[in-house]
C-alpha cells in the first residue's frame, strides 16, 4: 500500500508526457490541413484535433484505450480481430518455449556447478550467443525449422523464445547453486551425505530463490522472444502479427492496442510467477 503513492505519480507524468506527445507529435498535420484552408487554428483547437485524429503519428492515451476496449471485451473471444484470440497464440508459444528455456538453463547450470569442464566450455558460449541481435537470429530459426520439415509454426516461436529465457534461468541458478557456504557443504560431508543428497537437501532448496527472480526475467523474456518470431513468419495470428499488420496498413491504433495487450500480458505472467514464488517460500519456510 505505500509504493502506491508513488507509482500512481509516477503514472500520471507519464501519461501527462504522453498527452504532451501526442500534441506535439500530432500538430503537423492539423496546422498542414489548416494552411491548405486558409485557416488559422488556435491551441485548443489544435490539441483538440490531435487528441483525435483517425491515424496519428502518436495516438493518444484514451485512443489506445478505447482500441483495446474494443479488441478485447467488444469482441469475441474466437474471432481474429480479437487481441485475446491473438494473445493466446502467443501465449501458447511463449509458455512452449519458456518450458523449453527453463530446462535448458537449468539442465546447463547443474552441469557447470558440478563439472569444471563444462564451466570453461558452456559459460562462455551462453554469455556469447546473448550478444546476437535475435532479429538477425529469428529468420535463420525459421528457415532452418521450414528446411527440416517442422510444419508446426509455434517450434520456432518456442526455440526463438527460449533462446532469449534460457540464460537468465541458467545464471540466476549457477548462482543459486553455489550460495551454500563451505562450512554447510563440509557438514554435510561429515554426516556421510553423498553428492545427490547435498544437491537435494542443501543446494536445490536454497537455489529457489534465485531460480524465481531468474524466472520472472525469463518469461518475459520468452515473450519478447515469441512476438519477435512472429514478425518475419508472415503470420497472421499473434499479438506480432497484429504489430506487423499495423504497421503495413498504417494502422497505428492496432500497433499500440497490441504493444499493450503484450506489456499486459508480460505483467499477468510475472505476477502469477510471484504469487507462486510467495507460496513456495512460505511453504519452504522461507522469509519473505
Amino acid at each position: 500500500m505505500k509504493s502506491i503513492g508513488p507509482v500512481l505519480s509516477v503514472l500520471i507524468a507519464l501519461v501527462a508526457i504522453w498527452y504532451g506527445a501526442t500534441v506535439w507529435m500530432n500538430s503537423g498535420w492539423t496546422y498542414d490541413q489548416a494552411e491548405r484552408k486558409g485557416l488559422t487554428p488556435s491551441f485548443s483547437e489544435v490539441v483538440q484535433d490531435t487528441m483525435n485524429q483517425k491515424r496519428p503519428r502518436l495516438p493518444a492515451p484514451h485512443q489506445v484505450a478505447e482500441e483495446l476496449w474494443k479488441t478485447t471485451v467488444e469482441k469475441k473471444v474466437t474471432s481474429k480481430r480479437s487481441l485475446v484470440f491473438h494473445g493466446w497464440i502467443t501465449l501458447r508459444a511463449t509458455l512452449m518455449g519458456f518450458a523449453l528455456g527453463t530446462a535448458l538453463g537449468i539442465a546447463l547450470a547443474v552441469a557447470i556447478v558440478y563439472s569444471r569442464v563444462m564451466e570453461m566450455s558452456v559459460m562462455p558460449w551462453a554469455v556469447i550467443s546473448q550478444t546476437i541481435p535475435i532479429v538477425a537470429l529469428a529468420p535463420m530459426i525459421i528457415v532452418l525449422s521450414s528446411s527440416i520439415g517442422i510444419e508446426d509454426r509455434n517450434v520456432p516461436k518456442a526455440i526463438i523464445s527460449a533462446y532469449l529465457c534460457f540464460f537468465p534461468v541458467l545464471v540466476g541458478m549457477v548462482k543459486g547453486l553455489r550460495s551454500p557456504d563451505a562450512m554447510q557443504l563440509d557438514l554435510l560431508r561429515t554426516y556421510g551425505a553423498s553428492g545427490i543428497t547435498s544437491f537435494l537437501k542443501l543446494r536445490l532448496p536454497t537455489s529457489v530463490p534465485y531460480l524465481f527472480t531468474s524466472l520472472k526475467i525469463g518469461i518475459a523474456a520468452a515473450l519478447v522472444g515469441t512476438i519477435v518470431g512472429e514478425l518475419p513468419t508472415g503470420a497472421i495470428r499473434g499479438l506480432g502479427a497484429r504489430i506487423l499488420i499495423g504497421d503495413q496498413f498504417g494502422n497505428p491504433m492496432m500497433i499500440w492496442s497490441a504493444l499493450f495487450a503484450a506489456a499486459i500480458l508480460a505483467g499477468a505472467l510475472v505476477t502469477i510467477l510471484g504469487i507462486v514464488q510467495n507460496i513456495t517460500l512460505k511453504r519452504m519456510g522461507m522469509a519473505q
